[in-house]
């Protein structure tokens, strides 16, 4: 019994030792939604959300599409495309205050991830990336990045990548992000200073940190957390935390 408690003990600090690439983003309370924006979330029906939903500073007005019924609490609300509960600044105590801490937790993250220097990688491909594989590593882009085939994350579970783009994001109608080798999407990063657009179809991995807009086409999937200083609009989407 001492001797397999021991092993394992060594085997998950050895893990630790040979994680590869930047120290992780602490999303603090934003980490606990799946989508978060400040101006606003709106889905074309029927969109899948599996996760809590929020809007801060605005009202439940900003959330539009979703058909909401407002718990009797009066501090949350529900909705049939939504598995978790949906928040706004104008519903019950405590929830204005807890969502200004998140929407704060947010712009921390933000600062962190493109605060970050001395990347490993810098204009990789001029930002054209498709059909790369992408090792762990701090990744910076002082233009847009667009990804036009399937490319794919590599690394191990405890693995991290940074990716900082100046720029936009786009990922083009059907191509998809694709982890191997353990990756998880929680370690995974996208920061971006433009708007980011994931054509019909396309498939997202990775938590992303957009200051500007953030819009999943027609049957679009995400593997990740939205989080977006302005607004997200889904279209018959698919967002998984």
């Amino acid at each position: 019994m001492f001797s397999n408690l021991f092993t394992v003990s060594i085997l998950a600090a050895l893990a630790s030792v040979h994680a590869i690439g930047p120290a992780a983003v602490n999303l603090r309370t934003a980490g606990n939604y799946a989508i978060l924006s400040k101006t606003g979330v709106s889905t074309v029906p029927p969109s899948v959300i599996t996760g809590q939903v929020a809007v801060s500073p605005i009202a439940a007005t900003g959330l539009t599409g979703f058909s909401l019924t407002v718990d009797s609490t009066g501090q949350f609300s529900t909705s049939n495309q939504v598995t978790g509960k949906l928040f706004a600044a104008s519903y019950a105590a405590p929830t204005p205050s807890t969502l200004t801490v998140a929407i704060g937790d947010l712009g921390t993250a933000f600062t962190d991830a493109t605060g970050r220097v001395n990347p490993d990688f810098s204009n990789l491909a001029s930002g054209a990336i498709g059909g790369l594989v992408l090792a762990p590593g701090l990744y910076k882009w002082t233009t847009g990045v667009s990804i036009g085939s399937d490319v794919t994350i590599a690394g191990g579970a405890t693995d991290t990548w940074i990716f900082q783009v100046t720029g936009t994001l786009t990922v083009a109608a059907a191509k998809k992000i694709v982890l191997t080798g353990g990756a998880l999407a929680s370690n995974i990063v996208w920061v971006v200073t433009g708007a980011v657009n994931a054509g019909a179809g396309a498939h997202l991995e990775g938590v992303i940190l957009g200051k500007t807009s953030i819009t999943l086409q027609t049957g679009a999937t995400a593997n990740s957390r939205l989080l977006a200083q302005t607004s997200v609009a889904l279209q018959k989407a698919t967002v998984t935390n």
